[in-house]
């Protein structure tokens, strides 16, 4: 098969694409590079340099005739959204259509799309599974839940075949060199702290969880990667899939155990600063991925452990810090 990967050059993105290549499929990317870089493609991977915003640069990426499209590309910070809600809905609704506008142009109808856990919003259930109710928090959650719904009504008018995978905090790295260079995701924040001899911080220590903090359902992201690939295969195969599925462990840790494994991994010793809470930061989401399992057969083996010292190994070789 070939596929068509949207932002193939960021991070989860060039980790779908790896593991797209090691499952013996072709591959074209559309990146604009604006955080994603060239030189982490595998060799012969086809690079189209330009925005799903442009559709001369998605006819061009669709010259290459692919199977199916796997969709990353779109603005991703939940807390920065509300900030920036005219660019988080250009990038991920506007990129949208243009994305559906070119593939019906192009005679492609199979899609996966990458989307997220903040379509909840806060839920007030131990575990979310697909069908809780969606009260985003923000205009990022928003704008990937009208990405969702327009794909729905795409299907209904057109017969597209589509699977939005809704998924967690993304941590870890499983290619070399690939490892999130996001400012604003919990990791790089902590890491880019300690590397300049700083204390990092936590958003919200007053949260109604045990320690405080927020709960995330983290998930390493070669097990995200891998998911997106074995729907596509299984949509483009013409196997039967619910319109979404929730990829999560089931259980969750607190920002501040994740502070902890932290310090464990680096060996660097530090007790975190309380900040104020961030704008649009729900304060428990747990995914359930019985349904994923299910139906995909897909499951998360790693661990927090594997994940914080995964993106460590990465990030400090990248950036020369050292282990103290």
């Amino acid at each position: 098969m070939k596929f068509l990967v949207t932002g193939g050059a960021g991070y989860i993105g060039g980790h779908t694409v790896y593991s797209l290549v090691n499952a013996g499929h072709e591959v074209v990317v559309i990146d604009d590079l604006s955080s994603g870089r060239a030189e982490v493609l595998p060799e012969g991977v086809v690079l189209v340099r330009g925005s799903v915003t442009n559709p001369g640069a998605l006819d061009e990426a669709f010259s290459h005739h692919v199977d199916g499209v796997i969709h990353f590309a779109g603005f991703k910070h939940a807390g920065v959204s509300v900030e920036k809600p005219l660019l988080t809905y250009d990038q991920n609704v506007v990129g949208m259509l243009r994305l559906l506008e070119a593939m019906e142009r192009a005679g492609v109808g199979h899609i996966v799309f990458s989307s997220t856990s903040a379509v909840y919003g806060d839920v007030d259930a131990p575990v979310i599974h697909e069908d809780a109710p969606k009260n985003p928090a923000s205009p990022y959650g928003e704008s990937k839940l009208v990405g969702e719904w327009i794909l729905r009504d795409q299907g209904v008018a057109t017969g597209l075949k589509h699977c939005s995978l809704r998924y967690f905090n993304v941590v870890g790295s499983g290619v070399p060199g690939i490892y999130d260079t996001s400012p604003y995701s919990l990791l790089s924040m902590v890491f880019a702290a300690l590397g300049r001899g700083e204390t990092p911080g936590v958003f919200g220590t007053d949260y109604d969880t045990p320690d405080g903090t927020c709960i995330r359902d983290y998930i390493h992201v070669q097990a995200l990667a891998d998911a997106h690939v074995q729907v596509a295969e299984k949509l483009v195969s013409g196997q039967p899939l619910q319109g979404a599925y929730n990829l999560g462990s089931g259980t969750g840790s607190s920002v501040a155990q994740m502070m902890t494994e932290v310090a464990r991994v680096t060996g660097i010793d530090f007790e975190p600063e309380a900040w104020p809470r961030r704008a649009g930061d729900p304060m428990k989401v747990v995914a359930s991925g019985e349904a994923a399992a299910r139906d995909v057969g897909w499951t998360m083996q790693q661990s927090v452990a594997e994940m914080v010292s995964s993106a460590w190994r990465e990030y400090s070789a990248a950036h020369g810090v050292s282990r103290k």
